[in-house]
């Protein structure tokens, strides 16, 4: 019985057709009244289908219909989309009007249902309410956050719905302000609804009152603008008729953003009010004809949203807008004509206008995107013709694991390698210290029981206070630097300079976090004093190798001593002669005063580190006779520069001798007059430093490296779940290109969630091809 009801009656489409075309050829209302009862009659007839095939009679694949991936495209983009600007692009309905004009009434005829909250001269709507609305066997009304549905057929519902849309609108509001741009998502469904989205904005005002913030006007303003200028955004501009037209606002704004009118349809409200208060009809004819506003608009309606009670249900108000339509001498005298009457053909045109521009667009931005992801694709094979197309999170993953490798490769250092690095560091580190303030001071008593007791103590000082801490600050720059040159480290043609930021984040960070041991340096004293402690050199390699190790420091100290002079003294005659250079001044006096000095050593070779002040007044009135006039402290000072040079041949001398000394030595320097009790000095330090590299080698292989591989893990998990951090570090042309291809065509993947503009558009206008009913309002 149903297929054969079904296949009698008038589709929505050609009702649709002949209600528009019946009024133009025909006025008479019967015409309206046949056209009202078969709409009715399709109405209950489309609600039994959709309810049967809603209990899978049919058993066919339900998709998610068009307008709901629509709407879910339009929620994405607002909320991710600011690259590209697409939700500039896609159309949806903007309703706006001055406040109190009834453009929510109007929305509210538009759903069949009383949906928003209502106040008697206050300002309701505080943020723009994007209302998606679709036909479904049932009336109903769900937040695009929620999955609670409002049963709009239900008064307790209807009133929760309102009291949810209200309590959003005030979370939205910062504080101090009046209105927010933030969006609410809603979409409501039911039996005969015209598919189509609008977005309910704030009413414009003219005035802020006591309450409101300073910026209330400006604000709606930008709020109103910013979504008008869409350049395919319907503008259902809305005007109360009961009012005069010139206290309007709204008009010279929708007349900016759509000076030709080709996308506005103009409603005119309170129509019942405007009819009995105004004094001339032909002014509403004016206004519905769009001769009285400055403004254009492809289609004008004359609408009634009830008799202003909180109360009234949407039937009530549709019986009294059709009855007082049919007795309007407005109607009945040709002043409007009877397709621009009535919520109902509003709604028909609105859907219509907008699907149209719909599909329109939807094929625009396609064929956009398509020729976007031509030129994309072009780019990369120029520019990277051997690289895949990773993105910004396929890029993060490759550089982790390559900084895992890294690290798991410093694992593998050899113990040789670690403990040449160490002993040559610590050396550096602590060599000035040893010379300068334990040999030297010592080596210049010239007497070996003295030296030995000089020795011991400063030792002991150096060991207690200074030595482990360098000890561990050697160690723990060598990890550093260790680590810094694997991460640096070229691998072949498989290296990307693309992870340079981020591995130099990564160092750094995994650097910062890391902290070593401190209950390792308690240990490395006890370890460094009983080196120290020990004078018991064992054989003649070990002599020899101490022997050596004192010839290059004290070489390595002569070196910088001469330099020092040469400094001091300026050019000699040889390089006075091949280089034009000549002394200064002071250089003068310094090498006048180094002369001095030097024949002052060659009398007197086993002279003490000081000059007695008898010498030093010597010294300074023979230079006075030579016409130099000297500074006591200028004398010091060179003296010292002149005697450490002078020290440091004689104990390179004593250290060659030395060489034959390991006999004496083991027997105490008894009955000789060789002592080296200065090799052996060196011949702890050296051992010393041996013990100490390998210590430190056994912590890090041990322990140190393994932790600083689980803070470079924990470094790595905390940047991957941080999208700006990853935003920041994986940079440059390659990386955006990469996306914006991904973003193209990964449909079925995560992406969609992150990037859907293209993919969304893309099944929008592959399902618009598919459905034979798709786009048809």
């Amino acid at each position: 019985m149903l297929p054969s009801v079904l296949s009698q009656e008038f589709t929505q489409r050609e009702i649709r057709c002949l209600n528009w075309s019946s009024f133009l050829r025909h006025p008479q209302m019967k015409y309206q009244r046949m056209l009202e009862r078969l709409e009715k009659e399709n109405k209950d007839l489309r609600k039994v289908v959709l309810q049967k095939d809603e209990k899978g009679i049919h058993q066919r694949k339900v998709k998610k219909s068009l307008i709901d991936m629509y709407s879910e495209v339009l929620d994405i983009l607002s909320d991710f989309d600011s690259n590209y600007n697409t939700q500039d692009h896609l159309p949806r309905v903007v309703v706006v009007g001055d406040q109190s004009a009834g453009k929510t009434s109007v929305l509210e005829m538009i759903a069949q249902a009383r949906i928003f909250p209502r106040g008697s001269g206050e300002m309701m709507t505080r943020s723009p309410v994007k209302v998606t609305l679709s036909e479904g066997p049932h009336h109903v009304a769900m937040f695009k956050d929620s999955s609670r549905e409002f049963d709009l057929g239900k008064e307790e519902d209807l009133a929760a719905l309102r009291h949810e849309i209200e309590l959003r609108m005030r979370k939205s509001v910062k504080e101090g302000q009046t209105v927010s741009p933030e969006t609410i998502s809603l979409n409501v469904k039911g039996p005969g609804i015209q598919r189509m989205v609008l977005v309910d904005l704030p009413g414009v005002i003219s005035t802020v009152t006591a309450g409101m913030a300073s910026d209330t006007k400006e604000t709606i303003f930008s709020i109103s603008k910013n979504y008008m200028q869409n350049p395919n955004a319907i503008i259902l501009c809305i005007q109360d008729g009961s009012v005069d037209a010139e206290r309007s606002i709204v008009t010279d704004l929708v007349s900016q953003m759509d000076p030709q009118g080709k996308r506005t349809i103009f409603v005119l409200t309170k129509v019942d009010l405007a009819e009995k208060n105004l004094a001339s009809p032909n002014r509403i004819q004016q206004i519905v004809e769009g001769k009285l506003f400055p403004m254009k608009a492809l289609g004008y309606f004359a609408v009634v949203t009830g008799k202003g009670s909180a109360g009234e249900s949407i039937d009530s108000i549709k019986d009294y807008e059709e009855d007082f339509f049919q007795n309007s001498r407005l109607l009945r005298d040709g002043m409007l004509k009877a397709h621009q009457v009535t919520t109902k053909n509003l709604s028909l045109a609105v859907s219509d206008c907008f699907w149209k521009m719909v599909r329109e667009s939807v094929e625009q931005q396609a064929d956009a995107f398509k020729a976007s992801r031509f030129n994309l694709e072009t780019e990369w094979k120029n520019n990277y013709p051997r690289l895949r197309e990773l993105d910004r999170n396929e890029l993060f993953e490759k550089a982790k694991n390559e900084i895992l490798d890294e690290v798991i490769s410093l694992s593998q250092v050899t113990p040789k390698h670690w403990e040449a690095i160490l002993l040559k560091k610590l050396w550096e580190r602590v060599s000035t210290h040893v010379i300068e303030n334990i040999y030297l001071p010592a080596a210049q008593t010239m007497n070996s029981g003295t030296f030995n007791t000089t020795v011991d103590i400063k030792l002991k000082q150096w060991t207690d206070k200074q030595l482990p801490h360098k000890a561990l600050e050697v160690a723990w720059e060598t990890l550093q630097e260790e680590f810094a040159r694997f991460m640096a480290e070229y691998k072949g043609k498989d290296q990307d300079d693309i992870f340079d930021k981020l591995k130099e984040a990564v160092k750094d960070e995994s650097i910062k976090r890391h902290k070593w041991n401190e209950r390792s340096m308690d240990s490395l004293r006890v370890i460094q004093h009983n080196a120290l402690e020990d004078r018991s050199i064992t054989d003649k390699p070990q002599w020899d190798a101490a022997i050596e190790f004192m010839e290059e420091t004290l070489h390595a100290r002569l070196k910088d001593t001469d330099c020092v002079i040469n400094d001091m003294v300026g050019p000699d005659w040889k390089q006075r002669w091949l280089s034009w250079k000549n002394r200064s001044p002071e250089q003068h006096i310094r090498n006048e005063t180094k002369n001095e000095l030097e024949r002052l050593l060659k009398l007197h070779e086993d002279h003490t580190a000081y000059l007695a002040n008898d010498e030093v007044t010597t010294v300074r009135k023979n230079l006075e006779g030579r016409g130099v006039e000297v500074d006591p402290v200028l004398i010091k000072d060179t003296w010292h520069q002149l005697y450490r040079r002078h020290f440091l041949q004689k104990a390179l001398q004593h250290c060659n001798l030395c060489r034959r000394g390991f006999y004496y030595y083991q027997r105490h320097f008894v009955d000789s007059e060789l002592e080296c009790n200065d090799v052996v000095l060196f011949w702890r330090i050296q051992r010393m430093l041996l013990i100490t590299a390998n210590t430190l080698r056994q912590q890090l292989t041990n322990t140190e490296v393994r932790r600083l591989e689980k803070n470079v893990k924990e470094v790595l998990e905390d940047f991957g779940e941080d999208t700006e951090k990853k935003a920041h570090l994986i940079t440059g042309r390659r990386v955006q290109l990469a996306e914006d291809l991904s973003d193209g065509v990964k449909e079925k993947s995560s992406r969609y969630t992150e990037c859907p503009c293209r993919v969304g558009l893309w099944g929008l206008q592959r399902d618009a091809t598919e459905s034979d009913t798709v786009l048809e309002g």
